[in-house]
């Protein structure tokens, strides 16, 4: 039975899996020194848009509405990662970036986002979560760090990417930091 307690927590798990998803591109990115390229930019700002409603469920109390965006991040998130599949999918294509267990970072994009929207909509098939409009449930530790990391991880990737970037437009196979270009 889907209390709002319940949905609280559920919001509270999937923003730690967000943040998880986030923080492993970020490790990536600086253990292997790969640059992520302007398609794998805009699904880590889809991942970000998805941990929206989220976010708004642990501060309002869940709502439709709030999932909705969550649902809409992760179709453009999808539709994001499916393009760069769809770039790499020929045969002799190496793919851009290292693999891990065998797929590259933006299928795993892909697989993150389909199980996204999947997990969205069964969630919203449990209408008694929304039954208490108005009370903003109460937070506790495990909920406030959730909202917070995700906040903190999502900041660090934002400057990473000026690092990466600068005030220009990303290049579409990046090989060096514009930080460190001294531009």
């Amino acid at each position: 039975m889907m209390t709002p307690r319940l949905a609280v927590t559920l919001n509270a798990l999937g923003l730690y899996g967000i943040a998880l998803v986030l923080v492993a591109a970020f490790v990536f990115q600086v253990a292997l020194q790969e640059l992520p390229c302007p398609l794998c930019l805009l699904q880590r700002v889809a991942f970000a848009a998805l941990a929206v409603g989220p976010i708004l469920n642990l501060r309002f109390g869940p709502r439709p509405s709030h999932y909705a965006l969550s649902l809409l991040a992760a179709v453009l998130g999808a539709v994001f990662a499916m393009r760069q599949v769809l770039l790499h999918i020929a045969p002799g294509d190496p793919g851009y970036g290292s693999a891990v267990l065998g797929y590259h970072y933006y299928t795993w994009a892909f697989i993150c986002f389909a199980a996204a929207i999947v997990l969205i909509a069964a969630i919203l098939l449990f209408d008694r979560q929304f039954s208490a409009p108005g009370d903003a449930p109460r937070l506790g530790l495990f909920e406030k760090a959730a909202v917070w990391l995700v906040i903190g991880v999502t900041a660090a990737n934002v400057l990473a990417v000026f690092a990466e970037c600068g005030p220009s437009v990303c290049p579409d196979n990046p090989v060096s930091y514009w930080i460190l270009q001294g531009s």
